[in-house]
């Protein structure tokens, strides 16, 4: 006798209470209305109606939370590769949030943004995407930053990049994900021209990617763990191209301080073009001050002043006197996934307080970047430098070696 026949003689449910299901799902694929007189139904009429619709036996309130990952695999170029690719994840009930294809010469590489239940493995979703057909498969953890569609995260960086020179950097960071740019400028510190600049349309070898400088120079961008497709090359180039075309800008912000003893000072955005007023200031500051800076001879501060105002390698800030006489500058540095910061105020304007606001500002100029950690590199003795990195409130982490702080 059949399960199904036991309960059919249930001494507390009639025959027909029975067979009204059956036939109703027979003829409409799910349960019949109950009507409002009419008792709950009994656990094993769920039960049916639940199996009716196709879920399993046994189904107590699952787990909903959920993680998103961005994945690229490799896929053959062929009619119905990625339907079967998708279907793989399906099975797993897996949602495909947004999706990209990179062409290359031979197959195609797609880059899902996913929401898969937290319960499946990473080793999972590799097994799943590999027996749908992907291969040479990269994933890792997103968030809902990754959420922006690839035209309008675009679109943002490249009007990011309008707006203020020094954006270009960290554009690419955005666009290309976890990778180390290196900007060379066209001739060294002793004058002598770079050796291979890079071609007019650029240079892509998998990992590294070479695109000239509007400036003049070369900029290297690696990603060892991913290679660069050429739909990536060309958003990159197309980037650098604006930036070129647009030339020197910054943002025209200007702030006035107005310092304890009723002094006003004006707070700007800086680049080569106060490179005139930064070497005067220099030659006013003391071989202390210039040595505290530097930390090497003294005679070659001068030449690092035209890196440290390009818009090429960070920030800078510049404080300017009412009288229009620069006496500090304040340098946000990109150094990777880290950010240095640095300073240098005229002898007779330390301990104002100008050091201080210059290195809070910087400080906020790196949080919007995304930068996880900002350091600064001193002599131990510099108790301005130390007192105004406390004054942050931020957690610090001093490591001093041979009387560097």
């Amino acid at each position: 006798m059949t399960p199904r026949a036991t309960h059919d003689h249930h001494p507390t449910r009639p025959r027909d209470r029975w067979r009204l299901p059956t036939w109703w799902r027979r003829l409409h694929g799910h349960a019949p209305p109950v009507p409002e007189s009419s008792p709950e139904p009994a656990d094993d009429m769920r039960t049916d109606a639940a199996e009716a619709a196709g879920a399993p036996e046994n189904s107590p309130q699952e787990d909903t939370a959920t993680t998103l990952w961005r994945i690229r695999t490799t896929v053959r170029d062929e009619p119905g590769t990625l339907a079967a690719l998708c279907g793989a994840l399906a099975g797993h009930r897996v949602d495909i949030l947004s999706l990209q294809t990179h062409p290359l010469a031979e197959g195609t590489v797609d880059e899902f943004l996913l929401r898969a239940p937290a319960a499946i493995p990473v080793d999972e979703l590799k097994h799943a995407i590999a027996a749908g057909g992907g291969s040479d498969t990269w994933i890792e953890r997103a968030d809902a930053h990754d959420l922006v569609d690839a035209p309008t995260r675009v679109l943002t960086l490249a009007t990011r990049t309008a707006l203020d020179g020094a954006e270009l950097p960290l554009a690419l960071r955005q666009l290309l994900g976890r990778c180390t740019i290196h900007s060379l400028p066209a001739t060294s510190l002793g004058g002598r021209p770079l050796e291979d600049t890079p071609p007019v349309e650029g240079v892509l070898e998998e990992t590294v990617m070479r695109l000239r400088d509007p400036s003049g120079g070369a900029l290297t961008i690696e990603r060892p763990h991913l290679p660069f497709t050429p739909t990536e090359f060309a958003r990159a180039r197309a980037l650098v191209e604006l930036d070129s075309r647009l030339g020197p800008r910054l943002p025209h912000r200007r702030d006035v301080l107005t310092l304890p003893e009723g002094n006003e000072v004006t707070v700007r955005r800086a680049d080569t073009r106060d490179l005139a007023e930064a070497r005067a200031m220099h030659q006013r500051c003391s071989a202390t001050t210039l040595e505290r800076r530097y930390h090497g001879p003294l005679g070659d501060a001068d030449r690092y002043l035209d890196h440290l105002l390009s818009p090429r390698y960070g920030r800078t800030l510049a404080a300017y006197t009412a009288s229009g006489r620069l006496v500090a500058l304040g340098h946000l540095m990109w150094d990777g996934d880290e950010t240095e910061v640095a300073l240098i105020v005229e002898d007779a304007w330390q301990r104002r307080g100008i050091g201080g606001e210059l290195l809070r500002r910087l400080v906020a100029m790196a949080a919007e970047t995304g930068s996880g950690c900002v350091y600064a590199v001193t002599h131990s003795a510099n108790t301005g430098m130390v007192a105004a990195m406390r004054a942050l409130g931020l957690p610090l982490d001093y490591q001093i070696e041979q009387g560097t702080l």
